[in-house]
């Protein structure tokens, strides 16, 4: 079974706000020029960032925050943000694999940002309502 896809729209103000709350300040996430001399194509989105909206839409499925019971992700790829005010999306699909007899559905989790897979091996537990 299919869960309902969630979007989520990352712009440069979303990795200020973000670098504020977390302290990484690294200016991968915010400087086109030292981003761009260290090999990557642009400002991208820090990882914990992106792991963070991919688990809003887990705890929106799951019905709350305490409805999870266990989630991880592997980073695959960056999620690069243009220095524009539509900033780019990340789109958060999953599949359940498994509901087991004690109440817990386990899920296959996708993150994409222009097509492409961000995220690897990206797995949720979460408690089903009885």
């Amino acid at each position: 079974m299919e869960l309902p896809a969630q979007t989520f729209q990352v712009t440069r103000a979303d990795l200020v706000r973000y670098a504020g709350a977390s302290g990484d300040f690294n200016p991968i996430h915010w400087s086109d020029r030292v981003a761009t001399k260290v090999g990557l194509p642009g400002v991208i989105a820090h990882g914990m960032f992106t792991m963070a909206l991919v688990g809003r839409a887990v705890t929106e499925w799951a019905g709350s925050p305490g409805a999870v019971v266990e989630y991880g992700v592997r980073f695959t790829r960056p999620v690069v943000v243009p220095d524009d005010d539509q900033g780019t999306e990340i789109e958060v699909t999953a599949r359940v694999r498994e509901v087991t007899e004690d109440g817990l559905t386990r899920l296959e989790v996708t993150a994409t940002c222009l097509g492409e897979k961000v995220l690897a091996q990206a797995r949720a537990t979460i408690r089903t309502a009885r």
